[in-house]
Order: C-alpha cells, then sequence, then structure tokens
C-alpha cells in the first residue's frame, strides 16, 4: 500500500514536471544560464581585444600566438589580410553573437556560431597557450574538455528549443505570421 503511494506520487509528479519541461522553459533556462555564466567571461574576454577604436596587442596574442610573436606585438606591423582580418572576425563575433543570444535573435544561429567559436578557442588554448585539455569521464570535472563540453551543452539546447517565449525571434515570428 505504502509502496504503491510512493510510485504513484512519483508518477503524478512526473506528469506534472513533464508539462513544465516544455521547449519553453528550455530556451528560456539555456539563455538564462548563458547570461549567468558566459555572457560577463566573454565580454571582458572581447574588451581586453580593443585598444581605442582598434586592435590590441592582446588581441593577437590571443587569437593568433605565432602571428604576434613574428611581429613582435606590433600591431601595425602586422599585414591586414589575413591576419587582422580573423582577429577582427573573431572580436566582433565575441561581442556580437552573445548580444544575440541575450536578446534572442537569430538564437539558433548564435548559438552555433558560439559552438563554432568555442570550439576554436578551445583548439588555440591548447594549440598556442599550452592548456591542458584533459580527458572525459576521468573524475575531474575542472578539466578544460569537462568546462567547455558544458558550456556547449547550454549552447545545443539553445539549437533545438530556440529563442523561447521571451526572444525577439519569437516576436519576430508573429509579426511574418
Amino acid at each position: 500500500m505504502m509502496m504503491s503511494n510512493v510510485v504513484g506520487g512519483f508518477a503524478r509528479l512526473e506528469m506534472k514536471m513533464d508539462a513544465l519541461g516544455g521547449r519553453e522553459y528550455v530556451a528560456l533556462g539555456s539563455r538564462g544560464l548563458f547570461v549567468l555564466l558566459l555572457l560577463p567571461y566573454y565580454f571582458n574576454s572581447a574588451l581586453t581585444k580593443i585598444d581605442g577604436f582598434g586592435l590590441s596587442a592582446g588581441a593577437f596574442a590571443q587569437i593568433l600566438p605565432p602571428v604576434a610573436e613574428q611581429y613582435l606585438y606590433d600591431t601595425s606591423a602586422i599585414p591586414f589580410f589575413p591576419w587582422h582580418l580573423i582577429v577582427w572576425a573573431g572580436t566582433i563575433g565575441e561581442f556580437v553573437l552573445p548580444i544575440l543570444i541575450v536578446a534572442g535573435l537569430f538564437t539558433r544561429l548564435a548559438a552555433l556560431g558560439m559552438i563554432g567559436f568555442v570550439v576554436v578557442q578551445t583548439v588555440v588554448d591548447v594549440a598556442f597557450h599550452g592548456a591542458a585539455l584533459g580527458m572525459l569521464g576521468n573524475g575531474l570535472p575542472n578539466e578544460l574538455i569537462d568546462q567547455r563540453l558544458l558550456w556547449v551543452s547550454v549552447l545545443v539546447a539553445m539549437i533545438f528549443a530556440g529563442g523561447g517565449k521571451l526572444s525577439l525571434d519569437r516576436l519576430l515570428s508573429h509579426r511574418q505570421a
């Protein structure tokens, strides 16, 4: 009798959670987590890449360390094509993609762009900055691979769930209908 009450209570709780856990809540929750966890990180990182109205030497050191070293961190000596173009694209992406996600504008596309950004960032961190990638399933959740996969999981949720009810995507889709 008691066991059937427990199982029945659990089944009712499951049904209520299924009703609450719709796509809209996943969308809002993933965007909320992005704002809390990743937005400050990416904005602070992007701000280190700007020096007045141009790129800082730090931008090249962060994004293209071998190029920065080759030109002794003199940004005026670094050729525009392709190096300045690459660093500008990375810096603008680091500002624009998070803003799009927060606003819920082109959320799926922005999340996909951020996943690409995280992958490139991880490759640069490991290949040029000496960061250890780590290993999955080793019980050490503070390693780089674990951290970046958690970031990507939040972004993947946005790809599947979209921007949700509180997004510019929703506002624009209602105007089109």
